[in-house]
């Protein structure tokens, strides 16, 4: 029988966490083992892990997500399980959703998912997933080319051989994308959604047309920044890359422009900073150093800043080995 581990990244959301470990302990076929990686909680998440004995246990530094997963992933694939079924802390399997999923028929060289559903109402898909926004609405069990990771991600120790492991450097937002594409863009792996494994989660709530305070901003760094890298996995051509990324950057500025109601001029130049980050490759940003440098910016910082920032992008859009130089630099 194939030996399946659970893996759970969690970080201050030790109830969320123990309603998750309660939905895995319940299911109708139990994984053979349960890990979760505790990304630095200073809650009492880590007090409460050393009272479960029959849970694997890693205790590190907040690596943020993408740190969590890489630790995650690696670690169940070091300890040789074939598969490796990843989630965060705030969703929930349905009690049957492993069962359902180990029922697929399908090469092992493929990336399964879960049906992601709203936790509240049990029918609507919390992504569009197929062009479908309900289970009432699919027809079959399986909806080809489309998952949500990690939401209940079902990965096979051979699409790690091959691919390796989420890149821990990205901290979050985008690097569970940029795997995604990794896997099925990069290396031509096949994806697909089981509509009856159900794992439950809440639904989404985040707009960017919602007015976003900019001095506590400090994921947008990490949304913005890791985009570039995203359309790198996504897209073989740099020229591509490089378009993309910069109508990324100009709808976001739209964005600012005419849905944000607050410090929009901030905001414009704030895009500027990960932006150029993600041009040189730079990864040495925190969530401490980003809330330092928001918190210091004064209106003549502010407005040095943002002139560098469009000397930058400047240099960068009209210097073209320049570009290709970043771009090649993976």
């Amino acid at each position: 029988m194939e030996k399946v581990i659970a893996v759970v990244v969690t970080y201050n959301r030790v109830a969320l966490l123990s309603e998750c470990i309660t939905a895995l302990r319940n299911q109708t076929r139990k994984p053979d083992a349960i890990l979760i990686v505790n990304n630095g909680s200073t809650d009492n998440t880590e007090q409460w892990l050393a009272q479960q004995p029959d849970l694997l246990v890693i205790n590190q530094k907040n690596l943020g997500g993408a740190g969590g997963f890489s630790t995650a992933i690696e670690a169940g694939y070091r300890k040789g399980y074939e598969w490796i079924w990843c989630m965060d802390d705030d969703g929930a399997p349905k009690e049957d959703a492993l069962e359902k999923l180990l029922a697929v028929e399908c090469n092992d060289l493929k990336l399964l998912n879960c049906a992601v559903i709203n936790k509240d109402d049990k029918r609507s898909f919390v992504w569009n997933t197929g062009g479908h926004k309900s289970l009432d609405e699919v027809q079959g069990n399986i909806i080809e080319g489309i998952g949500h990771p990690f939401n209940g991600t079902f990965i096979n120790r051979r699409i790690v051989e091959r691919v390796g492991v989420p890149k821990a450097k990205f901290f979050l937002w985008g690097d569970e994308t940029e795997y995604y594409y990794r896997i099925v863009k990069r290396n031509n792996i096949p994806v697909c959604t089981i509509a009856d494994s159900i794992h439950y989660h809440p639904a989404a709530t985040f707009s960017f047309k919602q007015d976003w305070d900019y001095k506590s901003a400090w994921k947008m760094y990490f949304y913005i920044r890791n985009r570039l890298h995203i359309h790198k996995a996504k897209f073989n051509n740099k020229a591509l890359v490089f378009v993309n990324y910069c109508c990324f950057l100009a709808a976001l500025a739209g964005v600012v422009l005419f849905y944000q109601k607050t410090n929009k001029l901030k905001k414009l130049s704030f895009i500027f900073w990960p932006a150029t980050d993600a041009f040189v490759n730079n990864f040495n940003a925190t969530p401490s150093l980003i809330l330092e440098k928001l918190k210091l910016k004064s209106e003549n910082s502010f407005n040095s800043n943002f002139a560098q920032s469009v000397k930058n992008i400047w240099a960068m859009l009209f210097t073209p080995s320049a570009m290709v130089k970043r771009l090649q630099t993976r």
